[in-house]
């Protein structure tokens, strides 16, 4: 019998309605949900009292050729997005494909341990790289098969449009032909956005790849990509799923122009991730007050029916220098910055992201996958609340990984006594 066949039960679990419960797993499913202590159990035990058991999240949007680089000479003081894309390509020219392998599977084991099994990754494509970092995360992927399955986003480089965009087109096929799952890069970047998207989505059609664009991440109110990402697909009849990340610029728009452009998102049945840490450590940074967020329109979006997932983004890189690999930070920024419920947060990071990469997302009952993570806390705002919970990870019905923090206080010296020399009327500091 396969590993992930084999029965597991769950025992003693927290609900998301305060009940406790006995989760029963096999086949990569839960198959059963009972009262606790209902069902005699068959095959492996593992008591989870004290933990509350979730869906597990996932990662929709990092970049694992990027991620770690902190160490590297360059400028370390703030930046904006395109300073840090400059710092990058700087970078970039002397990375080797071990290194960038290496600090992914570091990075990919952080978040597994967090809680994602499934994590999708943007990767530079382009004649300064090659497939280098298509390579590398290939083997990555290799090396993780049956804890966590990774996507690739082949991420093109620039120029992509005529005589002189030819070899980095040509780079695109070639790293979706080896292997990349999906087709990315930043038409709102060009000079011609236009021209630029309809060869990115053009090449995802022929190539029968969905798409994950990097869309208007910036502050100017008259970046409106997302709207023409709408047009196209809706005009051409794209069969395949379309995530749009980033979105900075329809939260600065007008509320007219936001209604209007997530009523197209929402037809299109394009998913849109934020990526609230990076986005807000980088945009607004020369901005005037009212300072804005560097947020997309969450609350506008989602009223639209849209599917809006949050991902990570940059960790530890010229983008970002900060990034815990924890889906529970962008839920948590979510809670904060987007002012979103705790339990809305957390769908954002875990259903909605998996709705975005195109995989099933589920609930803690009969027939959904078995990918959940269990927390130690009793409920969803103390898992977002204590980072350093304890929480064990569950793919394909099997256990992948688990994490136990042990905290304890010294005894105090029983010689030691309160100071008794503060002036008359003092009391202890609070």
């Amino acid at each position: 019998m396969d590993e992930a066949d084999r029965p597991l039960l769950l025992a003693n679990v927290r609900l998301l309605d305060g009940s406790t419960a006995d989760v029963h797993l096999g086949a990569g499913r839960i198959q059963a949900v009972t009262a606790t202590g209902a069902q005699d159990p068959i095959g492996e035990v593992i008591d989870l009292s004290g933990h509350l058991l979730l869906p597990a999240p996932a990662e929709p949007h990092c970049h694992f050729d990027k991620v770690l680089l902190g160490g590297v000479d360059i400028d370390r003081g703030p930046r904006g997005l395109d300073t840090a894309v400059t710092a990058w390509y700087a970078a970039r020219q002397s990375i080797s494909p071990t290194d960038v392998r290496d600090r992914a599977l570091r990075a990919a084991k952080e978040l597994l341990a967090s809680g994602a099994t499934a994590i999708r990754s943007h990767v530079d494509v382009g004649t300064e790289t090659g497939l280098v970092f298509v390579e590398a995360l290939q083997e990555v992927r290799r090396l993780l098969l049956g804890q966590l399955d990774l996507q690739i986003v082949a991420f093109v480089d620039f120029p992509l449009r005529g005589v002189a965009g030819a070899d980095n087109r040509a780079l695109l096929v070639d790293a979706l032909a080896q292997g990349a799952d999906a087709v990315g890069g930043a038409p709102y970047r060009d000079e011609d956005p236009s021209a630029c998207l309809d060869i990115l989505m053009e090449t995802a059609f022929d190539c029968r790849k969905p798409v994950d664009l990097h869309i208007d991440e910036t502050l100017d109110s008259d970046s409106h990509t997302l709207g023409a990402l709408a047009e196209w697909v809706l005009r051409s009849g794209f069969p395949y799923r379309v995530s749009a990340s980033h979105c900075v610029s329809l939260g600065t728009q007008r509320p007219d122009v936001v209604e209007r452009t997530a009523a197209q998102v929402a037809r299109a049945g394009i998913a849109v991730v934020t990526c609230p840490a990076t986005n807000l450590y980088l945009q607004a940074r020369a901005h005037p007050p009212p300072v804005p967020r560097g947020l997309t329109a969450i609350a506008q979006l989602r009223a639209a029916g849209v599917t809006v997932a949050a991902g990570g983004d940059n960790a530890r890189d010229p983008f970002n220098p900060l990034g815990r690999f924890d889906p529970m930070e962008a839920a948590s920024l979510l809670v904060l910055a987007g002012h979103l419920s705790p339990r809305a947060a957390y769908e954002a990071v875990s259903g909605a992201a998996r709705r975005a990469m195109g995989l099933e997302s589920g609930a803690v009952e009969p027939g959904s996958p078995a990918e959940l993570l269990a927390v130690r806390a009793s409920t969803v705002e103390g898992a977002l609340a204590d980072a350093r919970a304890d929480r064990a990870v569950f793919h394909r019905g099997r256990l992948v990984c688990r994490t136990r923090h042990e905290r304890y206080f010294t005894t105090p010296n029983p010689k030691w006594t309160p100071s008794t020399d503060r002036p008359a009327g003092t009391s202890h500091p609070r």
